[in-house]
């Protein structure tokens, strides 16, 4: 009713089921007393109400890509759905790219999705969605035809990367202690095999030897990259996240990204001050009931760090999706963090003591016992300038009795920086210390005499 539908989106075939105790019956008088049964019902729907593929098999191959994988034995792995004809093991077939370049190749294995598996099959009919080995040379959106009747599908577009961030290896005090890659060779050979079957993703050479410029579709993609590297052992800095521009007839553009927000109507007021914040224009708004539906054109850099705090004003209430719509005029300068950060001056673990003395100053990033490095961010303060603090300061011991000395100090929860939370937190002179066991954050130069002297340089720049 709140999504305002027709009356004949109410006529549609039920199944009752119980997901917790695993059976599904077609009346609801039916359901099983004691909670035991089977999901056969559910099955039985699927054959009766959803209509089989049509398959003619003297029609000419067609095979669209739309996905990729890569293994180390047999290189790059061609995913997609066999739309007409039959695909065969050994069979040769043209390979078609979207700028209509034709490459004859020879399929190797054919691979049909078998529950979480793939099982090795001699031919696949149309309707059915196989991996493809052998082909050397495969994109996504390339349609696999009949050499005979070479005639392409309707092609996926592509869309650019609009984010880029810099990799490179981790240089601090902790290098090396939780991470089992840490060289840039293995970063970079690391990078260059996502590069296989991740097809939006680009790299290039950075400043140094020990960097590395990464492009992506947008903060949750590269995300995604870092957590499964963490995962898989590798330790690694990766700097502040940024658009990327453009220059056209002298004018500065930027990616822009189509917003769409599916909301309750009581948090319309929180919604709109957030995006408005970020430079979103509004281009469309439905309110059919209790829910409101919103449409916004938001530049790329305003997305960042969007979602949780959409989430945190909603109540988890807020649907969000976006997707890229052009490159426009840059819209102007979005607000930057305005709380400066607490970072410390030593390196060694963390003590309650020095956390409590603190505790007015901010919030925490870390607990007593932790371990912290000098040059490390270890909290946020009220203020707007950074501050050197010392969170590893004990407490004197003498032989004075003091009324205090047994009194119970009761720290508040410091603030859990997730990878998320870590790359939206971090400025231009920060980096995210990224390990399989922690998360850190921590400002790009540890010394602070070096710290000093590089933002008189900025400053002298920027003059």
């Amino acid at each position: 009713m709140e999504l305002g539908s027709d009356e004949h989106a109410l006529d549609f075939p039920v199944v009752y089921s119980s997901g917790r105790d695993g059976w599904a019956v077609d009346r609801a008088e039916d359901a099983p007393k004691d909670g035991r049964g089977d999901i056969h019902a559910v099955f039985d729907a699927i054959i009766k109400h959803v209509p089989a593929p049509k398959h003619n098999g003297k029609a000419p191959l067609q095979v669209l890509i739309t996905n990729l994988d890569w293994s180390d034995y047999v290189g790059r792995i061609g995913i997609g759905r066999v739309f007409a004809g039959t695909l065969r093991a050994g069979q040769t077939v043209v390979t078609i790219d979207r700028a209509g370049g034709q490459t004859r190749q020879k399929v190797g294995q054919l691979l049909r999705f078998e529950g979480l598996g793939r099982q090795e099959v001699d031919h696949i009919e149309a309707g059915d969605i196989c991996a493809v080995v052998g082909l050397e040379k495969v994109d996504i959106g390339d349609t696999l035809a009949d050499p005979a009747h070479p005639v392409a599908l309707p092609s996926m577009r592509v869309d650019e990367p609009t984010i880029h961030m810099t990799f490179r290896i981790n240089d601090g005090p902790f290098a090396g202690r939780e991470g089992k890659y840490v060289t840039s060779r293995q970063l970079r050979e690391r990078l260059e095999k996502e590069l296989q079957s991740n097809v939006a993703l680009r790299m290039t050479e950075g400043a140094t030897p020990d960097e590395f410029e990464v492009s992506g579709r947008g903060l949750l993609h590269l995300g995604i990259l870092l957590e499964n590297m963490r995962r898989e052992g590798y330790e690694l800095c990766v700097g502040k996240p940024k658009a990327i521009f453009k220059t056209e007839n002298g004018r500065r553009l930027e990616p822009i990204e189509h917003l769409v927000i599916d909301v309750p109507s009581d948090y319309l007021g929180a919604v709109m001050q957030l995006v408005g914040e970020r430079l979103a224009a509004m281009t469309k708004m439905e309110v059919p009931g209790k829910r409101a539906l919103l449409e916004f054109t938001i530049p790329a850099r305003g997305l960042i760090g969007l979602r949780s705090r959409m989430l945190t004003a909603t109540q988890g209430r807020a649907i969000m999706h976006h997707v890229f719509h052009e490159y426009e005029e840059y819209r102007g300068a979005l607000p930057e963090r305005l709380t400066g950060v607490m970072i410390s001056t030593e390196t060694a673990a963390v003590t309650a003591y020095a956390l409590n003395a603190l505790s007015d100053r901010g919030a925490m990033f870390v607990r007593p016992g932790e371990a912290v490095y000098k040059g490390q961010i270890v909290g946020e303060c009220g203020g707007t300038d950074d501050i050197a603090v010392n969170v590893t300061r004990l407490k004197k011991l003498t032989n004075m009795r003091q009324s205090v000395k047994e009194q119970t100090v009761t720290l508040k929860a410091p603030r859990d920086l997730t990878l998320e939370a870590a790359l939206e937190y971090i400025e231009d002179d920060e980096l995210a210390e990224i390990t399989p066991k922690a998360i850190r954050v921590r400002k790009r130069y540890l010394d602070e005499t070096e710290r000093r002297r590089q933002s008189r340089r900025v400053a002298a720049a920027e003059a």
